[in-house]
């Protein structure tokens, strides 16, 4: 039930800014949704509705197509943006969760949301304070590694 702060939004999104980029061109834009009923109706575009209704804020990340160069290396720079979101929300003690499934309706969001067409929905990340730690199993490392 805690808030996130607005100085751990800026701390994150801050963290996102300085993910590389070819060129450095930054093709990324966020959004950051707190407003309940914006939640509520855009819970309804994923099957993980539950995690959009119940989090405290969702950052949407956008590919600004006017801003590409490659849309390739692109979308590799904002999944290293994604990461760095999920990293810099982890270091401040705030879960996440990454939805990606939510992309099935990336129209209907990008409606909801009044975004237009220059912008891609690239993800949906759902932000809260964790009510417990639950461990993620990993391969070990041999089983990942080409010899």
């Amino acid at each position: 039930d805690e808030d996130i702060t607005d100085e751990s939004i800026i701390a994150i999104l801050e963290a996102a800014q300085w993910a590389p980029s070819g060129l450095n061109n930054q093709p990324w834009k966020f959004l950051v949704i707190k407003d309940q009923n914006t939640k509520e109706a855009l819970s309804q575009t994923t099957k993980y509705s539950r995690i959009v209704k119940e989090c405290k804020l969702c950052i949407a990340v956008f590919y600004n197509i006017p801003s590409g160069y490659n849309r390739d290396k692109d979308i590799l720079s904002i999944g290293a943006a994604i990461q760095n979101i999920l990293l810099a929300a982890h270091s401040l003690n705030i879960g996440t969760v990454w939805l990606g499934e939510i992309l099935n309706n990336k129209q209907k969001v990008n409606e909801l949301l009044h975004i237009d067409e220059e912008n891609e929905l690239m993800a949906v990340i759902a932000l809260g304070m964790p009510a417990e730690n639950p461990s993620k199993n990993r391969k070990e490392l041999d089983s990942l590694i080409i010899t």
